[in-house]
């Protein structure tokens, strides 16, 4: 996208294709990491569409997420749902990885909750915890917002205050509460990856200041931040990444921690979506 020109033109195109197939004006948008594609089964669906059949719309190429858009109510709240995600390591450029929350944010979406599979880097946290994501680091080698600017959807030069929607963290904290959830709280470092992190690394993030360590949402949080869109956050934590004390980790390691811990993370974000 070159121009602003160029990116109204190919979000148009996507925006009217979608909508061609699906008569609904979703409020909240969600979107699903690694392992996390079963919240679905709580939305009462009155339409999906496939990202391969929208125009201009990247195609996930991770093997645990599905590609499609997913249309409905979840607790009586119109939403619209990302079942896979789009990473910089699949070879995407950060407008096309952010192209979907722009998307999302002209079909009507005014609230963006993110999830990921995220390793944990603060001692005090174990796999299979969820963390309320507080604030992040951006070790990506870019920025979503390089480029022209359009002025109609956000500033030239955003403020990063409150990234993650200050009304929303309490939610979730209140949430947890009533559920008598265990919920951590803390700063994810998002990097390129695909390969995971060294000892090295790992005590670097976390001197840095940061407790989880991902390949996303980082780039998805600037666009929808930049655009105007409260965010909520989470990371379910797959595997410690403690500089001291490391173990191998594997894809289906992550996968099948995150399936585990799924379906907390699902009754908390259902018990957020009905106080938003």
């Amino acid at each position: 996208m070159n121009t602003v020109e160029d990116f109204h033109k190919q979000l148009n195109e996507a925006v009217d294709f979608i909508k061609s197939k699906v008569s609904f004006e979703p409020k909240i948008g969600i979107i699903l990491g690694t392992g996390l594609g079963s919240l679905v089964d709580g939305i009462e669906m009155t339409g999906t569409v496939d990202y391969a059949d929208i125009p201009n719309f990247p195609v996930s190429t991770v093997e645990s997420h599905a590609g499609r858009l997913l249309f409905g109510t979840l607790k009586g709240k119109p939403v619209v749902c990302m079942q896979g995600r789009f990473h910089f390591y699949e070879g995407y450029t950060f407008q096309q990885i952010v192209f979907p929350v722009r998307v999302m944010k002209a079909l009507g979406v005014e609230s963006l909750i993110v999830s990921n599979a995220a390793g944990g880097m603060n001692p005090n946290f174990k796999p299979g915890d969820i963390m309320l994501i507080k604030d992040h680091i951006n070790f990506f080698p870019g920025n979503p917002l390089i480029g022209p600017n359009d002025n109609n959807w956000g500033d030239r030069f955003p403020d990063m205050f409150e990234v993650y929607y200050c009304k929303y963290l309490e939610i979730a904290k209140i949430v947890a509460m009533e559920q008598g959830l265990r919920l951590q709280e803390g700063v994810y470092v998002g990097l390129t990856g695909p390969c995971l992190e060294t000892a090295a690394e790992y005590r670097m993030f976390r001197g840095f200041g940061g407790d989880a360590v991902g390949m996303s949402t980082v780039p998805e949080v600037m666009a929808a931040h930049h655009q105007g869109t409260k965010v909520l956050a989470f990371s379910i934590i797959t595997d410690m990444g403690l500089a001291d004390n490391m173990h191998p980790c594997s894809l289906e390691d992550v996968i099948g921690t995150a399936s585990k811990a799924e379906p907390r993370l699902c009754n908390l974000i259902a018990g957020c979506v009905v106080k938003m």
